[in-house]
């Protein structure tokens, strides 16, 4: 298989990263706390392997700190979550920001794995959140992955100042 190759997003990018987005989170916007984001209109970064888009992932920076507002994987196992996650990383702290932090919810376990083993931490939880999101966003299921009820989000981060200056994720 051929290299996975990060660049950034660029305009011709959004029809399909906005397609992306109605696919993976089911309409064209996302809530994070309360936050209503278009991912199409964010920065962030694409992975291409042999030509075929294999995922991105968006973001959005605010003073210091820079968070992954959508991280969507086309193909688990290969690398392409690890590379975005990397590539964000490198860019928030290129922009100076303290912490690399992002937004989950309880069911997304695979998330959760996922985030930890990369070395980001769960911060915060915000009990029923998900309340406040449907109201915002009022497709969002009632049950989530796996059977969960989806009630909660999760807040991981990762500090970028006492983090190594080395390209790599953990």
């Amino acid at each position: 298989m051929s290299e996975i190759h990060v660049r950034p997003l660029v305009a011709n990018d959004r029809p399909w990263l906005s397609r992306l987005t109605v696919e993976k989170w089911g309409s064209r916007i996302v809530v994070s706390k309360g936050t209503v984001y278009e991912p199409e209109k964010l920065e962030g970064f694409k992975v291409v392997q042999g030509g075929k888009a294999m995922g991105a992932l968006t973001y959005h920076v605010d003073g210091r700190e820079c968070e992954i507002v959508t991280l969507n994987s086309l193909e688990e196992g290969v690398g392409v979550g690890s590379a975005l996650l990397t590539a964000a990383r490198d860019k928030a702290k290129s922009l100076g920001c303290r912490r690399l932090w992002l937004i989950t919810t309880n069911d997304n376990l695979n998330a959760l794995r996922f985030y930890q083993k990369r070395g980001l931490q769960i911060v915060a939880v915000y009990p029923h959140a998900i309340e406040r999101s449907r109201k915002l966003k009022p497709g969002i299921p009632l049950i989530g992955n796996d059977g969960i009820p989806l009630r909660d989000e999760l807040e991981l981060e990762v500090s970028l100042e006492s983090a190594s200056r080395s390209s790599s994720v953990p």
